[in-house]
């Protein structure tokens, strides 16, 4: 008959004694981050504009915080400064839902806006 060993039990009796501070910490890769802000600059702007660029971002993460800069590209006419601040509040409200990090500053950056074929056929133009 084999004897069943005590050598498990005490293996985690000193676990359970580390002070919860001691125990590590989780990191969060800067990547993640920006995946979490893009993602959330797509939900806050809506359909994009057929041959649009979906939005990325770039971040730079300092312990608790991440300053977030997202890349986006709109249709014309829209109301861009409205559509941008929708983008920051999102961002910001999603980064800290989902990754815990405060968002101190959002820089919004419109890399290209898209003619809607409506609009300029309206004004008579034509390229």
């Amino acid at each position: 008959m084999t004897a069943v060993s005590e050598g498990a039990g005490e293996l985690l009796e000193p676990l359970a004694r580390v002070a919860p501070g001691e125990r590590g910490a989780t990191r969060i890769a800067d990547r993640v981050v920006a995946k979490v802000a893009a993602r959330a600059a797509r939900e806050a702007l809506g359909p994009l504009p057929p041959d649009a660029a979906r939005p990325y971002a770039t971040v730079v993460v300092h312990h608790d915080s991440a300053r977030v800069s997202v890349h986006l590209e709109l249709d014309y006419p829209c109301d861009i400064g409205a559509r941008c601040g929708r983008v920051r509040h999102q961002v910001v409200q999603r980064v800290r839902a989902l990754v815990g990090m405060s968002v101190p500053e959002v820089a919004v950056r419109v890399e290209r806006l898209h003619l809607a074929a409506e609009y300029g056929a309206r004004q008579g133009r034509t390229r």
